[in-house]
This record gives structure tokens, sequence and C-alpha cells, in this order.
């Protein structure tokens, strides 16, 4: 694939990540945060049309976006918010990358 998409899908899985931990912070301390919410989130819809402008297939992109995005997300909330991690959720995480890897390799057939 394109290194370019993936370039943009990196890319907006972070602004996405850094979007939602924005989130938390808006909710639980200052409303101020709601700015960085709007901007990760636009931010990282605007890196998915670069994605998807570079031919890489929307089923392949959104899955590696959306599989990629929790994982690192739930990791984050851990490490920053003292979430819990337990390790069925680890668990999770993995059924669901290995779904993505599923989805990515059937594409290819």
């Amino acid at each position: 694939m394109n290194p370019i998409a993936w370039f943009f899908l990196c890319s907006a899985i972070l602004l996405e990540v850094g979007g939602t931990l924005s989130l938390w912070m808006a909710v639980k301390s200052n409303r101020l945060w709601y700015i960085a919410v709007a901007i990760g989130y636009l931010s990282s819809f605007a890196m998915f049309v670069g994605v998807l402008e570079n031919h890489m297939p929307l089923g392949v992109a959104y899955g590696i976006w959306s599989a990629a995005g929790v994982a690192i997300t739930a990791v984050c909330g851990k490490l920053l918010f003292k979430e819990p991690f337990t390790w069925v959720m680890g668990l999770g995480i993995v059924l669901v990358m290995l779904g993505v890897l599923l989805v990515e390799m059937g594409a290819g057939l």
C-alpha cells in the first residue's frame, strides 16, 4: 500500500486519540479542553480523507483506525488517568486487532 496513505492513517489515529483524551480532560477539569477536542477530531477526519484519497480500502483503513484508537486510548487512560486495564481488556484489544488483520488479509483475496 501507498506509504503516504499510512502516514495519513497514523496521523488520523494520533489526532483522534488526542481528541478523545482531550474530551476526558474537558469533562473532568476545564471546558477549554473542548477546543482541543474539536481540533483533534476535525484534523483526524481531514487526515482520514488523505488516507482514502491515497487508495487505501475503506474497510481496512477504518478497521486499523478504530482498533489502534481503542488500544492506544486504553493504554493512555491507564497511564495518564489511572483507569483500570485488566487482562480481559488486553485480550479484547488483541482480538480486535486480529479481526482487523483478517479484514486486511481478506481485502487482498
